[in-house]
């Protein structure tokens, strides 16, 4: 198992990080105190290529491979959590899953815009009674002669104030026989008759980010925006959340690797009782935890975007990234402002912002109490990895970067 990073690896960290650095870690501070989107992130982000970097470049995307997609992530959320959410609802719960169970005229229509940052694109699964309870949605959509009219409302969607299209899940047979069975997925034009939605403000975190609610009243979606099979929308969002979770938990490691940074670098110039505070054991003790950290969470990302490049399919390895990294994220940046002191808890330093934005990694895309049951369900033999009709693609260079 080779977790090596190639110089096109390193190339994309670079490209990525220097637009992290140098266009948004100036005004991070600003939106996130006004609780207003960057109006250019999106803008740039797709100029850049990074909202399509791990698609094939005959789809509008970099020709890049997965592990490329976690490293973008990490070094986003190095800056701010509000990149990496843009990327996971963007490129990994909508145009990842788009790619994978997507058909090819599907894919030249509708992934092309979004790979290439045209159009964009989110997920919207959540509803506000529904919680991880996916089966008992009740977004509804009937067949109607030419199109299925969809009624609902949708949760907790990140993007929904700036996004052009919205993969929904949604009800479409109210007498089949598993619950599960009764969902179909569409990719929704937001821009409908029909479609209202808000914004929500008053977030712990992630608070320069657009999160709000969706409504549906009588939409007409045409069947060619139907995503898969009339009842595979169950099998569809399991698949767009480990998508999603994969990107939740490279970002997560950008937080413990900030933290640690500002850590050691304050340690080794803030001087307690005649010496630096880094000599002394307790202090020691919290950055050598965030670095220990960092390395497994790390390796356990990387471990997902080697398989994925594969075909596997990870999703227990998936959970164990999500769950550790997004743990450990908020306990580096608990600990960092513990060692900045009162520093740490004003928003001087970017610590404090780090703790109310990894939060929310700890409930959003499976909470780790999701994450414990999928866990357990591995160990105990009771849940195995079925074959699905549409596997994500194993990463071919030939095929990504043909033109």
């Amino acid at each position: 198992m080779d977790f090596s990073l190639s110089p096109e690896h390193k190339m994309t960290q670079k490209m990525v990080r220097d637009f992290a650095q140098k266009e948004i870690a100036p005004v991070i501070k600003e939106y996130d105190r006004k609780q207003e989107p960057i109006p250019f992130m999106l803008k740039r982000m797709g100029e850049l290529g990074i909202l399509g970097i791990c698609f094939p470049t005959r789809y509008g995307g970099q020709g890049m491979d997965y592990l490329s997609l976690g490293l973008a992530c990490e070094e986003l959320e190095a800056v701010d959590s509000v990149l990496r959410v843009a990327m996971s609802v963007h490129t990994g719960l909508c145009a990842m899953t788009l790619f994978q169970w997507g058909t090819e005229e599907q894919k030249r229509r509708l992934l092309t815009p979004i790979a290439s940052g045209a159009k964009i694109g989110c997920g919207a699964f959540t509803e506000s009674g529904m919680g991880s309870d996916v089966a008992a949605m009740q977004t509804s959509a009937r067949w109607d002669g030419d199109a299925y009219i969809l009624n609902g409302e949708k949760m907790w969607i990140s993007l929904a104030g700036l996004a052009d299209y919205a993969l929904v899940t949604a009800r479409t047979d109210l007498a089949a026989a598993k619950p599960s069975q009764a969902l179909s997925t569409f990719l929704v034009d937001l821009h409908s008759p029909g479609v209202t939605r808000g914004n929500l403000h008053g977030k712990l975190g992630v608070r320069a980010g657009s999160t709000g609610w969706i409504a549906f009243q009588d939409v007409r979606v045409p069947l060619e925006n139907r995503i898969g099979e009339q009842g595979e929308g169950f099998k569809i969002t399991m698949s767009a959340f480990d998508h999603g979770r994969y990107t939740v938990a490279a970002g997560a490691v950008g937080i413990i690797r900030a933290s640690l940074a500002a850590s050691s670098v304050y340690a080794r110039e803030r001087k307690a009782f005649g010496k630096p505070i880094g000599e002394y054991q307790l202090i020691q003790q919290k950055i050598a935890q965030m670095a220990q950290d960092y390395e497994i969470a790390r390796l356990l990302y990387w471990q997902v975007g080697w398989m994925k490049n594969l075909g596997q399919r990870p999703t227990l390895q998936t959970s164990y990234a999500k769950k550790f990294a997004t743990e450990a994220a908020f306990e580096a940046a608990n600990q960092a402002i513990q060692v900045h002191g009162a520093y740490g808890f004003s928003d001087e330093y970017d610590l404090e912002r780090h703790l109310r934005n990894s939060r929310g990694a700890i409930i959003y895309e499976g909470s780790s109490e999701i994450q414990t049951l999928i866990q357990a369900g591995y160990a105990l033999g009771e849940r195995t990895d079925k074959p699905l009709r549409c596997e994500l693609p194993a990463y071919d260079e030939a095929f990504w970067q043909e033109s």
